[in-house]
């Protein structure tokens, strides 16, 4: 059995006190800087509470960058064992607990151990680098040859590789931490992150909404700090869509600026690995340490009498002014559903043009026809994963024909694996067709931004936000870099109802460091990341309790005369999930005569409306329980919900309280 590292600090005794302390540090979230909220937080808890100090609370894990990890550590206050435990502690408190974000398959409860003997070699020779004690987290299709490898299949839940992948290697060698694979669209073919094995990963933003995929159990789990940075797969858009839908930053590189050399393969032509941060400079800090040339991936022959970028060097606060940005029209949707995206990425725009950007608005002729037909994943697939599995020894399964024979595919999936499956040659007129349609379509894109002059092409990456679960997820951009090769970044963009929008910028092959350094110019402006409320920071190794407080209204308090009308409501309250539970009851009144008990709030003009309803018409007592969105919990929070009662002489309210649940 693997050895937990248990959290032997004091615990508070006040749940209130918990959940004061938590909302305050969310509260300054909105005024401050990373750097600034680290460093007041933990002064925060101290003022507040007077408590001992303790040895692994000199830094809050939950959004620290690389860089302050690394200051903490080499300044002594922090080892990275102590990091590492934090993150295990975090993972503990909010994937199968908690919200159950169920983000994680594979956990490397031993990491602890890994981070003390570098802890080790830091205080004898000094760290290696940037990633030297930083815990990281890899998509469940990373070979790794000292966790399973199961890309989200109960199929190949037993298959251990007998190495690492390339970029894996990288960063052992780079000095990370390994704490686990994280769920992903089964053998990655979705974008809404269900499977077999890992089953269904929650959005920390909306707990009723899909990550993204393929690779949102990566994007879920580095949006909720379960590590520093995070690694996905990209074969259409599986490391931007969830960047767009967890407020998080991923760049599907130019095709061969990496090696995909170790990767459970979806379509060798189009697949790419990389990371999701949550700032471009850890996304830098991760590119730098993975990129480069790999004779096991022929792709990466692109590299050949090339210099390998910098990517933290070339990380410009001032790349926007006299960039050029070409508006790709096209891509901004049709109004309806895709209004909301469509607007924020056209705000973003206005900000570049504020920035020092120049802008045009391109079209490139033919792109439907272009596009259509040039992807490859449904030609590949079936045979790139028979030659991924008879490189492995004693690998579970030798097919996705297997699989399917064994009932072992998610029900949700099997009808397009078997779709996937039905090829009976490798080399077919369909195949051949498509492939010839992929180098006129990157020359038709590359051709319109070099006649305007432009460095990068610009649009939503999502045209939707993510949808609820079980619904299929819509909206999607990501054929255009997937189709060409070309590199294209998701960055945050801005909010919809307390949902992440992204941006996506594609460029020249090659060019991708032009494209993080643009982003980062914007990002340095904006700052539209936020920490999901559903996974705040722990205190004192434990997670904030559900808070319990009670509204009464009294006679005297009416809107309008209402005589001896009192309402008395006792709430639950639980902000990691957004679970309200209520128990209302009214009195003073006959229950004939109460229409309703509702709360009521005001819109972003100052107008009344009634957001939620309590109890119907003669209901008293009446008891349930609401699942408050983003928009809603923040509103509760900040004391703008009132709790109002409509009765036959008073229809339109007869007596008013404030929902208090924070003291602000």
């Amino acid at each position: 059995m693997r050895e937990r590292t248990v959290d032997k600090a004091m615990l508070f005794s006040n749940a209130f006190n918990q959940y004061l302390a938590w909302s305050l540090s969310e509260q300054l979230v909105g005024y401050l800087k990373r750097p600034q909220i680290m460093k007041l937080s933990i002064a925060l808890a101290g003022l507040l509470y007077v408590l001992p100090a303790q040895a692994n609370a000199q830094i809050e894990v939950a959004e620290a960058s690389i860089a302050e990890l690394q200051e903490a550590m080499e300044s002594g206050v922090v080892t990275s064992a102590q990091i590492t435990g934090m993150y295990l502690s975090r993972i503990r408190a909010y994937d199968k607990a908690g919200p159950n974000l169920n983000a994680m398959i594979w956990v490397n409860w031993d990491g602890t151990a890994e981070a003390k003997m570098l802890d080790r070699e830091r205080a004898t020779t000094g760290p290696r680098g940037p990633l030297h004690g930083i815990p990281i987290i890899l998509k469940d299709n990373y070979d790794t040859f000292d966790l399973p490898t199961s890309a989200g299949t109960l199929a190949l839940a037993g298959n251990i590789p007998p190495d690492d992948a390339l970029q894996v290697h990288k960063l052992r060698e780079a000095g990370a931490i390994i704490l686990g694979k994280s769920n992903m669209h089964e053998l990655a073919s979705g974008i809404t992150t269900i499977g077999s094995l890992g089953g269904q990963t929650l959005n920390p933003y909306d707990l009723r909404r899909n990550p993204g995929g393929s690779s949102g159990g990566t994007g879920a789990a580095i949006a909720a700090s379960f590590a520093a940075v995070g690694w996905g797969s990209d074969t259409c858009g599986s490391i931007r869509i969830p960047s767009s839908h967890n407020n998080l930053v991923g760049l599907r590189p130019t095709k061969g600026l990496s090696s995909i050399d170790g990767i459970i393969p979806l379509s060798h032509t189009q697949d790419v690995g990389g990371p999701l941060a949550r700032s471009l400079e850890d996304l830098a800090v991760a590119l730098d340490a993975t990129i480069g040339a790999d004779p096991s991936d022929p792709a990466t022959a692109v590299l050949e009498g090339r210099d390998l970028p910098s990517f933290v060097a070339a990380l410009n606060p001032n790349a926007l002014d006299g960039a050029r940005i070409g508006i790709l029209e096209a891509y901004f949707g049709n109004g309806g559903v895709e209004a909301a995206a469509a607007s924020i990425v056209r705000q973003a725009i206005a900000k570049m043009v504020e920035l020092g950007a120049d802008t045009i608005t391109i079209e490139i002729p033919n792109l439907q026809d272009l596009i259509s037909g040039s992807g490859v994943i449904s030609h590949e697939f079936k045979w790139d994963l028979i030659d991924y599995l008879a490189g492995v020894p004693n690998a579970p399964v030798n097919s996705l024909e297997e699989m399917l024979e064994l009932g072992l595919i998610h029900e949700a999936l099997t009808p397009g694996m078997r779709r996937r499956n039905a090829p009976e040659s490798r080399e077919t007129d369909a195949y051949a067709a498509a492939l010839a349609k992929r180098e006129p379509l990157k020359n038709a894109v590359v051709s319109v931004m070099e006649a305007a002059q432009v460095d990068a092409l610009i649009y939503p990456t999502m045209r939707e936000p993510p949808s609820f679960i079980g619904q299929p997820q819509r909206g999607s951009n990501c054929s255009l870099s997937a189709n060409t090769g070309l590199p294209a970044l998701s960055i945050p963009a801005g909010w919809t109802r307390g949902l992440p929008i992204g941006l996506e910028l594609l460029g020249r092959s090659l060019d991708d460091v032009r494209l993080v350094a643009l982003g980062y110019a914007y990002e340095q402006a904006t700052d539209h990341r936020r920490a999901p409320v559903s996974t705040p920071p722990l205190l004192s190794g434990r997670t904030p309790r559900p808070l319990t407080f009670t509204v009464r209204t009294r006679a005297g308090s009416a809107l309008s005369s209402s005589g001896r009308v009192r309402a008395r409501v006792r709430f639950t309250y639980n902000p990691l999930t957004g679970a309200l539970a209520y128990e209302a009851r009214v009195s003073g009144i006959r229950p004939s005569d109460v229409f309703a008990v509702v709360l009521r709030t005001k819109d972003e003009e100052g107008r009344p409306y009634i957001e939620r309803r309590l109890s119907g018409p003669s209901l008293s007592p009446s008891k349930g329980i609401l699942t408050l969105d983003i928009n809603e919990r923040e509103r509760l929070e900040s004391g703008e919900f009132y709790l109002e009662v409509m009765t036959r002489n008073h229809p339109f309210g007869a007596v008013r309280a404030q929902l208090l649940p924070i003291r602000r």
